[in-house]
């Protein structure tokens, strides 16, 4: 096969068929090793297990991995944020002050109202 003959295009197709060829290989070889390793333990009336110092298990050594995985990192919860807003026209519909104004605010305040009429303790009192 010349290489230098193949666009851009097949070139790319080739090296995706080629690396899922040899993953594939090379998953196929490590059970084959695996196998034969555990037929050859067997025949001398171990386990695989024992051979390779885990003697508590029974079950056969899982393949190394490719690379170890990293821990995860569990993040501190955030608290619920506080709804200090609210909309007059719809109680269910709250804003937190934070992020970008809702459109019942935008039109609140084009109208000239002030924001502090839609606090939550003033919508309260109301």
């Amino acid at each position: 096969m010349e290489l230098s003959s193949l666009s851009l295009t097949e070139l790319r197709r080739l090296k995706g068929k080629v690396e899922t060829e040899i993953q594939r290989r090379s998953d196929t070889a490590k059970k084959d090793l695996l196998k034969r390793m555990q037929k050859l333990a067997a025949e001398h009336g171990m386990s695989l297990n024992e051979v390779i110092g885990q003697e508590g298990s029974e079950k056969a050594a899982p393949a190394p991995r490719k690379a170890a995985a990293k821990p995860a990192v569990k993040k501190a919860a955030k608290p619920a944020s506080v709804i200090k807003f609210r909309n007059p026209e719809n109680p269910a519909i709250g804003w937190t002050g934070h992020g970008r104004k809702p459109q019942w605010v935008i039109d609140w305040l084009a109208q000239g109202k002030p924001l502090d009429a839609l606090r939550v303790d003033a919508v309260a009192a109301a």
